[in-house]
């Protein structure tokens, strides 16, 4: 069986490499020449770059892969960015040339047996900050970044798609090895300082990746199509609860709790994004990130997931940072 992942020099996407081998299919990276290879070493992976942006120069592109290779059993759909100076870039990149790559896999019909969608979370929003209620897949979507509704709008565009075998992938927070995001919070932690955003607590949902590529293999093993599904590692940890996490892991005594309000935020976030709106740069604090850090709630019901695929995370919170500290800080010795 042959599988093609997208955007797999990535964080997730690497991770899904490693996953397919070890199921093992026919696996192809599909990675820009430019991509860094270090973790796709393996002399199995197969390497494709895939020209998102010019439909018809993609469309002769995958007719000659297909007459040269045949078509991919089953495709998950990975490509994207997180991170953009300019916020249209994210409809560009997420939506754009998703639609192209779905267009052009139509019209040479290489339309896989199913193809897997990598949404998000945030494509639906926060929970309700006063019920605390989980988001259940019936809830309505209500993104609020530009990143959320770049997702949300691939997803509709592929979900009207008649017979098109979809399946949508929305993880909450993804860390592990190789991420970026959540260890600059531990690195802060190791260094003795704790930020948290107001006063309320945060309710946080996690997933370890590796939880999150053998959630998308069962389902891909179950033949599971036409359907969304959140993934978590089926807990939920308040701010305090994650950051005493990482305190513990890390062995720190003492520390210093910096507690930002909200409102101190929102100024702070709107004026970098204003100053750096001037040089055509975003600031990794924008009207974006504010508008994810405000929020109380972001648990999310994986129900769903545990009955369809029978999923259950091998890793929960503790056992995943503990993980992932152990490699990236060994990772750093070693250097």
């Amino acid at each position: 069986m042959k599988i093609l992942i997208t955007g797999a020099s990535g964080f997730i996407g690497s991770f899904l490499v490693e996953k397919s081998l070890e199921q093992g299919f026919e696996t192809y990276a599909g990675i820009r020449a430019s991509s860094n290879k270090q973790y796709l070493a393996d002399k199995r992976i197969k390497f494709i770059d895939i020209n998102y942006a010019d439909k018809e120069k993609l469309i002769s592109q995958l007719n000659e892969f297909k007459q040269q290779n045949g078509a991919w059993d089953y495709i998950i759909h990975n490509a994207g960015v997180t991170k953009c100076d300019k916020k249209s870039d994210f409809n560009k990149i997420n939506f754009e040339f998703t639609k192209n790559f779905v267009e052009a896999l139509c019209a040479v019909n290489m339309i896989p047996q199913i193809f897997v969608y990598m949404s998000s979370l945030s494509a639906w929003g926060a929970g309700n900050a006063k019920t605390l209620n989980p988001v259940k897949l019936g809830d309505q979507p209500k993104p609020n970044t530009a990143y959320g509704k770049s997702k949300i709008n691939s997803e509709n565009f592929i979900a009207q798609i008649p017979d098109f075998p979809y399946l949508f992938i929305r993880p909450t927070g993804v860390y592990g090895p190789r991420e970026k995001d959540y260890m600059s919070f531990v690195k802060s932690v190791k260094k003795g300082i704790i930020p948290s955003i107001g006063f309320k607590p945060q309710y946080l949902t996690f997933v370890y990746v590796k939880d999150l590529a053998k959630a998308i293999f069962l389902l891909i093993e179950k033949r599971i199509s036409c359907k969304s599904y959140f993934v978590s590692d089926g807990n939920v940890y308040t701010s305090a609860e994650y950051a005493d996490t990482v305190k513990k892991l890390l062995g720190k005594r003492f520390v210093i709790k910096i507690c930002i309000p909200v409102f101190i935020l929102k100024i702070i976030c709107f004026s970098l994004d204003t100053v750096y709106g001037w040089f055509g740069k975003s600031p990794t604090l924008n009207r974006d990130k504010y508008n994810i850090l405000k929020e109380r709630n972001w648990k999310c019901d994986i129900q769903p997931l545990q009955t369809d695929a029978n999923f259950v995370a091998d890793y929960n919170l503790m056992n995943g940072l503990k993980e992932t500290i152990d490699i990236e800080f060994d990772k750093k010795n070693k250097s």
